[in-house]
């Protein structure tokens, strides 16, 4: 099979008519110049070098239906959501439904699972764990390394997982928001390469200098591309690109990893820069199996019908044609859901009834719009009837979290920046052991939601008086087989019911899931209470 069109040469740094020549197996063996004309062009492939497939609410087979459209032929996934939830099944249960697509799934062992010892998960993964993973030989590098504190305090568990990465000559990803000084040093130290967690240019600098890749992210809640961006052309071969995390109407809408590059062409980075983060540098790092329009590669690359615009109009993996003018060119199979789910009794309001304690104040966490980050206030509660209430006045919600695997009492915090004036909304995506979550402007609303979900094993809702708009999750209360393109658009219709009630966020489920992720700073909410990393202590909600 022969191929051309004006080829994008990241390695020469040039843009020239071409023929590529694709043998039966699907890889290159020649590319010769030619004097041609043409019009489309013909581009490296794009890899996303951190993403979370669970985040976009599909299970892998459907996912990559939506990716492939984007120009993407390969991800690196860290599986560790489904991995809180099932454990080793969660992780084998990826690996299989991807090979389903010709898609490259490239998966790392989750690390952290649970990410701390301070919440409750469905399931440990050990380092024994870790290592029987690697064994199979369908692991890449050791999934993030979010406890931070382990790794500078030197942990036993943690040091052993670090340990057993190095046995199997695999790369540490890292996971260190504001870390610096000699702590940053001792993580980057003990073998970590990769950080995806910068949100100021000068930390990303600072640990450019230690030796770490950079990882920019542009996901649906967190958003680093204009922050970081200056750092593809000044250390190109330190960066890569990724989502991390992007809900479905975000691929729908705006796309992958080929927003970046989009972002990137609007910033006048050179075409060449952007490409090389997105395909060159991931591939070296990871050791990927994956082209990059050279003979001798794997036939992997997407076809343009322009270059500034960066329009994706045919996508290859291994000489295949996956994508081509608007139609996916591969079917899966029907998968069987794996769960874990016990709750199946259904709270009352009395269960979220909080009594005052005499004149004290309220702990309240801040979230900020497009951040993961947040901070903490100190405010006055709003009483009734001996029960502690939601302020939709001053914006001060009640924020619940229920633990899924083992029927106890759920924790009550309240917090600041969601803007909900009526109604509740509730996820079991609550990174990262994703326990039921809720925040609601009233008692009543917040526990509706949350049996909302109890009676669904799993999914988003947002509940308004007897208005319920629900998406179930039956693959780990995380994910769905349904196709991508109606879960996109049922997640749109769902945002715009929350947002109608008040809430003020970009992504209000987003944003609702990381209020659970203890590992980054500073005030989280798990269900044990609520913990602040900074000071790697849980803090009473009375002050």
């Amino acid at each position: 099979m022969i191929i051309e069109g004006n080829l994008i040469d990241i390695y020469a740094e040039e843009i020239y008519p071409a023929s590529i020549l694709i043998d039966e197996d699907g890889i290159i063996r020649s590319i010769e110049r030619n004097g041609n004309t043409y019009d489309y062009y013909i581009s490296p492939p794009l890899i996303d070098a951190h993403v979370h497939i669970e985040s976009s609410m599909l299970i892998p087979s459907e996912f990559a239906r939506l990716a492939v459209r984007c120009g993407t032929v390969a991800v690196v996934s860290d599986p560790h959501e489904i991995a809180n939830v099932c454990g080793i099944d969660g992780v084998k249960f990826m690996i299989e439904n991807g090979k389903q697509t010709p898609l490259k799934f490239y998966f790392t062992a989750p690390s952290c699972v649970p990410a701390t010892e301070f919440e409750t998960s469905g399931k440990t993964l050990s380092a024994t764990d870790i290592d029987s993973l690697m064994s199979s030989g369908e692991i890449i590098a050791l999934g993030e390394m979010m406890n931070f504190p382990g790794v500078i305090h030197s942990f036993p568990d943690v040091i052993d997982k670090l340990n057993v990465a190095k046995k199997w000559n695999k790369p540490i990803d890292g996971h260190i928001p504001g870390i610096t000084g000699s702590d940053l040093i001792k993580y980057v130290e003990s073998g970590i390469s990769t950080d995806h967690e910068c949100y100021m240019l000068h930390e990303a600098l600072a640990k450019i200098e230690l030796g770490m890749k950079i990882l920019i992210r542009e996901g649906s809640a967190a958003k680093n591309f204009d922050e970081l961006f200056p750092l593809i052309e000044s250390h190109n071969e330190m960066v890569m690109l990724c989502t991390d995390d992007s809900h479905p109407d975000e691929l729908i809408q705006h796309g992958h990893i080929d927003k970046i590059i989009k972002m990137g062409l609007n910033k006048k980075i050179s075409i060449f820069k952007l490409l090389r983060a997105a395909s060159i540098n991931p591939i070296n790092h990871y050791n990927l199996q994956v082209g990059c329009l050279r003979p001798g590669d794997p036939a992997d690359f997407v076809v343009l019908n322009s270059v500034d615009a960066f329009n994706i109009v045919q996508t290859y993996i291994n000489g295949t044609m996956a994508f081509a003018n608007g139609r996916v060119l591969f079917s899966t199979e029907t998968t069987k859901p794996i769960n874990n789910f016990k709750l199946t009794k259904h709270l009352a309001t009395s269960d979220i009834n909080l009594t005052p304690e005499q004149n004290k104040k309220i702990r309240v966490i801040v979230a900020s719009d497009g951040s993961l980050l947040t901070n903490e206030s100190i405010e006055d509660p709003l009483l009734t009837h001996d029960n502690t209430i939601s302020d939709t006045s001053r914006d001060i919600l009640k924020i619940v979290v229920l633990n899924r695997y083992q029927q106890t009492n759920p924790t009550i915090g309240f917090i600041r920046g969601f803007g909900l004036q009526r109604g509740a909304i509730a996820s079991t995506i609550a990174h990262d052991s994703h326990n039921i979550i809720a925040v609601g402007a009233d008692d009543q609303s917040i526990i509706h939601a949350i049996n909302e979900l109890i009676e669904k094993t799993g999914g988003i809702t947002c509940v308004q008086e007897k208005d319920y708009f629900t998406i179930p999750l039956p693959f780990g209360g995380l994910m769905t087989h349904i196709p991508g393109e109606a879960v996109a658009r049922d997640y749109s219709k769902l945002n715009q019911v929350v947002k109608s009630l008040g809430c003020t966020l970009h992504s209000p489920f987003m944003t609702l899931s990381f209020m659970a992720l203890l590992v980054i700073p500073n005030l989280k909410i798990g269900d044990k209470g609520l913990f602040d990393i900074t000071k790697y202590s849980f803090q009473g909600l009375w002050v």
